[in-house]
Formats: structure tokens, C-alpha cells, sequence
């Protein structure tokens, strides 16, 4: 508030020289207001910016106050929010197992906020560890496959000579062995990659290596085996597909096998569709105990088997530019092959 007899004493050109500041200072005043506005402004886009930036990376971030409560986090943080709890806020770098998952932990200070960043390696880490696995497993099957091809020819000479009697005995000495042959080579086939050359074949050839395979595979309940194929042409490697083929034909008399049942069926039959020649195995075993390791490598719920069959399968077929379906109605399996021309 201007003092009137301040402004009364004023003579006209002092009061001029004061309503001219004044009129400035007010304009100054507005220009002041506008900038901080602006300031305002700016801060609060870059404020945006910056959390679009933390929510758009594909780590969990958490900015600490100098008290270390949030201060800023995105949603990845808020996925797993009771992480923060087991984070060594002392150490810059580790790994932290939390949730069956591995994360990588990085944290970087200032001199009033904590950065913290926890990255899932989970997949990196299986990826490492299947790895090392597969180098052993190769070393083992090469040591291995020498051995057994040995035994595999002195058992086969042996059945020529024993007698009758004794004969059931070497048979299963070579069932046994043909399993043995079989890990070894999906072993060998897994670790080094799959390798097809598909070509035009019969349903009919396809459906021999099952019937070999199954009259070489050691059960001890009443199973049958029925395959339905069509006499039709289908394009695909054929060695690659019998292997494929007999994984799941293994895996359903495993499966039998498990079940309270003294006898069981497995069926594979065929379709077609525009783009797919379609396989279908079914069987009566028991029900797939977890269906989120199906295809995990080294991974199996059976009492028998290595835990590659289905991973290599699932290798195959994708060669093949097809897929693998777990039907939800009944206990099996649809094996789409792309189909093609010679």
C-alpha cells in the first residue's frame, strides 16, 4: 500500500519518474511470472519424459531418496516389489535369486538419489547351464557310443548262439541296448544342432519305423499300438521324423507303464489341412504332470527318460516350419509339418 502523503509531497515530474518505475516493475513482475510458468512447464515435460524413459526400459527401476524411501519406480518395480527388501544397497553389482528367477542388480549413487536397476538373466542363466550341460552330455555320448556299439554286436551274435531257452534274456539285452543307442544319438543330435533334408515320403515308411521301434521297446504291460496313415505322400526327412515319431511313441508307453491300468493303447493317425500335413499320437496313460517343462531340455517328471525327447522333437518339427500342440480335450499330442514340394 503507497503512503497518500507520501505521494501528495511529490511534486508532478517525481510523481511521473514513480508511476514510470512502478508501471515497470509490474511489467517486470509479469515477465518474471511468465518464465517461472514456462520453467514450470519445461520441468514438469521433462519430468514426464524421464518416467516415459524408466517405464519404457525392460528392467526393474527403483530411485531412492536420501532416506532411501521411492521416490520414483516404474511398473517392472512394481512387478516385483517386495525385491527391494533382499537388495544390498552396499554393493554395487550382484545377482539375486528371487522368485525362481535371476536378476542382475546394479546400483549407482549420487549424492542424493540411488539408482537401482534389477535385469531377469533367468533365461541368459539356463541358456549358460544347458550349454555346459549339452558339452557334457556330447563328451559322455561319444565315450559311451563306442562301448555300446561293442556290446551291441556280441549281444547280436550271442542271440545266434544260446539256447532257446535263454534267448528272452539277450533279447532284452538288445532292447536295452536300443534304448541306450537311441539317448545317445538324440543326445549327439541335440547338441550339435538339427540338420534336415526333406524330401517326398511315404506315410507307409513312416509307419514301419514306429512298429520297429515299438517291437524294440521293453514293456512290461498289454499294449497295443494302432496307426491309422492314409497311403499318401508327405514332405519331410525322414530320419529326423522316425526319431520325432518315436519320442512320443516313448513317451506314451512310459506312460502306460506309470498307469494303475494292466493295459493300455497308444494310436497315431493322420489329417491333412491347406498348409499342414497333421500327426495326432494319442495314448491311455497317465495325465502330463507339468505341462510347463514339456520342452524344457534335461527336464523330465518320468521315471524313465533323459529329458530331451520332446526339446529335440520340438527342434524337429520347427525345421520342418511346423509346431506341436498338447490337445485339451484328450491325452496326446498334434504334430503340424509344413507341407512342400520336392
Amino acid at each position: 500500500m503507497i503512503d497518500k502523503n507520501l505521494l501528495d509531497s511529490l511534486n508532478d515530474k517525481d510523481k511521473e519518474n514513480f508511476k514510470n518505475t512502478l508501471d515497470t516493475l509490474i511489467s517486470q513482475t509479469y515477465v518474471v511470472e511468465n518464465e517461472y510458468k514456462s520453467l514450470n512447464e519445461s520441468y514438469q515435460t521433462l519430468q514426464h519424459i524421464i518416467k516415459q524413459i524408466i517405464e519404457s526400459l525392460p528392467n526393474a527401476i527403483w530411485v531412492l531418496a536420501e532416506d532411501y524411501s521411492i521416490f520414483l519406480q516404474n511398473s517392472k518395480a512394481k512387478e516385483v516389489a517386495d525385491m527391494i527388501d533382499f537388495i544390498d544397497i552396499e554393493k554395487p553389482k550382484f545377482e539375486l535369486e528371487f522368485r525362481q528367477k535371476i536378476y542382475l542388480v546394479n546400483i549407482h549413487k549420487s549424492d542424493e538419489k540411488t539408482v537401482i536397476s534389477a535385469t531377469d538373466i533367468t533365461e541368459q542363466k539356463r541358456s549358460e547351464r544347458l550349454a555346459s550341460m549339452g558339452k557334457v552330455a556330447a563328451h559322455l555320448a561319444h565315450e559311451i557310443r563306442n562301448p555300446i556299439g561293442a556290446i551291441s554286436i556280441l549281444s547280436s551274435a550271442l542271440l545266434k548262439r544260446v539256447t532257446l531257452q535263454n534267448k528272452p534274456l539277450v533279447l532284452e539285452i538288445k532292447k536295452s541296448l536300443y534304448r541306450v543307442e537311441r539317448i545317445i544319438k538324440s543326445t549327439l543330435l541335440f547338441t550339435k544342432g538339427v540338420q534336415i533334408k526333406r524330401e517326398t515320403l511315404s506315410l507307409s515308411a513312416l509307419q514301419e519305423e514306429i512298429e520297429d521301434a515299438f517291437e524294440n521297446y521293453g514293456y512290461t504291460k498289454d499294449i497295443t499300438l494302432h496307426v491309422d496313415f492314409l497311403d499318401k505322400e508327405i514332405f519331410g526327412d525322414l530320419d529326423t521324423l522316425s526319431m520325432v515319431m518315436q519320442n512320443f511313441l516313448y513317451n506314451s508307453v512310459d506312460a502306460i507303464e506309470e498307469d494303475e491300468k494292466e493295459e493300455g493303447k497308444v494310436s497315431f493317425s493322420y489329417k491333412e489341412e491347406e498348409n499342414f500335413d497333421i500327426i495326432t499320437v494319442k495314448d491311455s496313460g497317465v495325465a502330463i504332470k507339468d505341462e510347463n517343462i514339456l520342452y524344457e531340455p534335461f527336464q523330465t517328471t518320468k521315471t524313465k527318460g533323459h529329458g530331451l525327447g520332446l526339446a529335440l522333437s520340438l527342434e524337429i518339427i520347427k525345421a520342418h516350419q511346423g509346431k506341436i500342440v498338447l490337445l485339451e480335450q484328450e491325452k496326446g499330442f498334434e504334430i503340424y509339418i509344413k507341407k512342400g514340394v520336392s
